[in-house]
């Protein structure tokens, strides 16, 4: 945070109200208050002291950094509103669970790896190819691979005007007209994997996303999901997490009192 603060909406969605759009609407419908003061503008910048009420609320402190990994399936969308009223992974998750925004998307008929946080500006930093992450994908495409053009992809293609950068991929195995691939990727461009396999001739029919960085699918099961530790968070983070997504560390146990000594010259009682 800088000297002078966050947006007042950053806030809001910190703590777990409502997303930045929201918070917008909010302050825009008058429900918000600063220092005694109801805003109208979201262009406000707020102290960590400040006062802040939604409804004459007081706003509660800011949730701790979470990340879950959650197996989204086929025929759910990754938007949380959607003009056609299709499911989305946000209706399918536990009630249990607080608000939570994806990193990155997976479209409605792909399946597999989707990470979740509580927490938009560590969304917004996964996603960027410069974190480094290896995203990667099990995919089922109809048609023969071209070892040339898969070997291509090791060096970035351009597509109708798209550049996208290196690629590992692998042919697992030809089986009839499919054949099963392992793709890595770092950018994750809209529809990336369906767009470079139809560059090779081959149209996908099963899109599996197995790995989004350090953290894995492995066998969670469809629609369900498991919060990464907080320890295991930090740790993959390293330096740039969020402090609160920090463990507390374990306060030292206090020292065992010493034994008290008996005084010099007193006699040890017979037995």
């Amino acid at each position: 945070m800088s000297d002078k603060g966050e947006r007042i909406a950053k806030r809001l969605a910190r703590a777990g109200l409502c997303s930045r759009r929201e918070a917008e609407r909010w302050i825009a419908a008058g429900r918000v208050t600063l220092d005694g003061e109801r805003l109208t503008s979201p262009a406000v910048d707020v102290r960590p002291d400040a006062r802040i009420t939604v409804d004459g609320r007081p706003l509660p402190a800011a949730e701790p950094t979470r990340l879950w990994r959650y197996h989204k399936p086929r025929g759910l969308i990754c938007a949380e509103r959607d003009p056609q009223g299709r499911a989305s992974v946000f209706d399918a998750l536990p009630d249990t669970m607080p608000r939570v925004v994806s990193v990155g998307r997976l479209d409605i008929v792909s399946e597999g790896l989707l990470l979740l946080t509580n927490d938009g500006d560590l969304a917004r930093r996964l996603e960027l190819p410069s974190t480094g992450w290896l995203r990667r994908y099990r995919v089922r495409a109809f048609g023969r691979a071209n070892d040339e053009a898969l070997a291509a992809l090791a060096e970035g293609v351009t597509i109708d005007g798209i550049a996208y950068g290196p690629v590992q991929a692998r042919l697992d195995r030809q089986k009839g007209d499919n054949a099963w691939f392992t793709i890595g990727l770092r950018e994750g461009k809209n529809r990336e994997v369906r767009r470079l396999m139809e560059h090779m001739g081959l149209t996908v029919n099963r899109l599996i996303r197995t790995a989004f960085g350090p953290f894995q699918l492995g066998n969670l099961a469809a629609e369900a999901v498991a919060e990464v530790p907080a320890k295991v968070l930090a740790d993959q983070l390293g330096d740039g997490a969020p402090a609160s997504a920090k463990p507390k560390p374990k306060p030292k146990p206090k020292p065992k009192p010493k034994p008290k000594k008996p005084p010099r010259g007193a006699k040890r009682r017979k037995r």
